[in-house]
């Protein structure tokens, strides 16, 4: 039996793929194509909320991850795309996008990158135990339940314009990934996009008009059954197909040359601080990864790793005018539903972000994706990572009997999910004459921490941990078995 037909009967059987080469080099392609579908609404939604450039939003997603994956040694299958963390930040110091205010913005985000290197310093200097000590399954279980969760809200809104298409895109998503066979059965996402905005457009010539505002043609003019966004059908026609991805007013060469003392130290001291929320936030999605793949990458390659490359890719990317980056939790998803678990393929996205962000067209084509299918598709996403959290917890044996769990895990989910779904979606507060806001993702980590760290009961061993999963060592000779087998 080949590699190829091996690799199709491990799909088959349900068995994960570490060596995507075995697939061939057209599905290694396609799979690469997919994770950058999965990343690309919530990549583009940063930037047209804050006014950034969607092109250099993607360009540095993509050049972002290779550094990332440089940094880590090529072992974690993890795409860096837009943060939603710093949004907050971007307002503060550009509330209406103003072109020259947004540099002063990235310049305070590029400072904040520098703090993932500052705590991978810490890290490397006195051991990743005695700071995991922090993060035991029972906090960073919860946490990656509250990530897809908190994140739901933002699908199902994108759900609620046409859920019609959405349930479309889901129930391909599902045919699938349980009943197809081969290449379909991995490609559940692109296949999901692509014959879902096949539909769409079908219907757009049937029964297509415009809603009452006269900006996004509906099915037979009811306002929620939207198609397309009229704007960006007409932005196809009009972008070329060749551009630079951005412009020298949109760096940090404009604060060089225009430097307002007063902005440069509002937007360090006002978005710096959300680096330590954003911290909190990679470890979880580590961790989620770790899950999902088998492999415990917070010890190999090392947590200093993976947050010294997330730092710089943040870095980079403000000092040319794109978001901060942030591991991706969409890409999680299909890990977990494509079973593909080679970085590789991850890398090969990347490329093509980057390649697509020095074309405007093929960006245009991309963002005109329904927005109901963008919904379906993160729908099955954001439940598949809260999906992993709760495997993490399962996996790693937490005993819910004992109270202090009960209380860290009740904590953690109830303010990270209730604090993101009040009014004010975030809780602010002042020192001295600065304002910080805090996620609920964040009030709900940093609670969980404290609360870990605080109350009696430790019950999680970080150093005997392997793959995500707890090893008990009932005495020290089964301890040095252990060591014996492991070598």
């Amino acid at each position: 039996m080949s590699k190829s037909e091996s690799a199709k009967q491990r799909l088959k059987n349900g068995e994960p793929i570490y060596d995507a080469r075995e697939l061939g080099l057209a599905k290694m392609l396609v799979l690469g194509f997919q994770h950058m579908f999965a990343m690309f609404g919530a990549t583009v939604l940063v930037p047209a909320l804050t006014g950034l450039s969607v092109s250099a939003t993607l360009l540095f997603a993509g050049v972002g991850t290779l550094l990332f994956h440089l940094i880590s040694k090529r072992k974690v299958p993890a795409f860096l795309g837009s943060s939603f963390a710093f949004l907050a930040g971007y307002g503060a110091i550009a509330p209406n996008g103003e072109k020259e205010l947004l540099p002063y913005a990235c310049l305070g985000v590029a400072c904040a990158g520098l703090v993932y290197l500052i705590l991978a310093a810490l890290i490397k200097a006195f051991g990743i135990n005695k700071v995991m000590k922090f993060f035991p399954p029972i906090v960073t279980g919860p946490i990656i339940v509250a990530i897809g969760l908190t994140l739901s809200v933002s699908a199902v809104n994108n759900c609620a314009t046409n859920w019609l298409i959405a349930v479309i895109a889901i129930l391909i998503i599902i045919i699938c990934n349980i009943w197809g066979k081969g290449m379909i059965r991995i490609l559940p996402i692109i296949i999901g996009v692509i014959g879902t905005t096949v539909i769409a457009i079908i219907l757009m010539l049937m029964y297509g008009t415009l809603d009452s505002t006269g900006a996004n043609i509906v099915m037979d003019g009811h306002d929620k059954l939207l198609l397309f966004s009229k704007a960006a059908l007409d932005n196809i026609k009009n972008a070329p197909w060749v551009g630079l991805p951005f412009h020298k007013n949109e760096t940090i060469l404009y604060v060089i040359e225009h430097p307002d003392t007063k902005l440069i130290i509002a937007s360090i001291v006002t978005i710096v601080p959300i680096a330590l929320a954003t911290v909190v936030e990679h470890i979880g999605d580590i961790s989620a990864i770790s899950s999902t793949v088998g492999k415990n990458f917070i010890k190999d390659p090392g947590l200093h790793r993976t947050l010294t490359g997330d730092g710089l890719a943040t870095t980079l990317a403000s000092l040319f005018g794109a978001p901060a980056n942030t591991t991706y939790g969409e890409n999680t998803g299909v890990l977990t539903i494509s079973k593909v678990y080679d970085p590789l393929v991850i890398r090969i996205a990347a490329v093509f972000a980057i390649i697509f962000s020095f074309s405007p067209k093929v960006a245009a084509c991309i963002s005109a994706i329904p927005t109901p299918v963008i919904g379906g598709i993160s729908l099955v996403l954001y439940g598949m990572i809260s999906a992993v959290g709760v495997r993490n917890i399962v996996e790693n044996k937490v005993d819910f009997n004992k109270t202090r769990n009960v209380i860290i895990a009740a904590i953690i989910l109830v303010l990270s999910i209730g604090i993101t779904y009040t009014e004010a979606a975030a809780i602010v507060f002042k020192i001295g004459s600065v304002t910080i806001s805090l996620s609920g993702l964040a009030v709900g980590s940093i609670a969980g921490i404290l609360l870990n760290a605080i109350l009696p009961g430790k019950d999680f061993d970080f150093e005997n941990t392997e793959n995500g999963a707890e090893i008990e060592l009932a005495d020290e000779e089964e301890a040095e078995a252990l060591k014996k087998a492991e070598n």
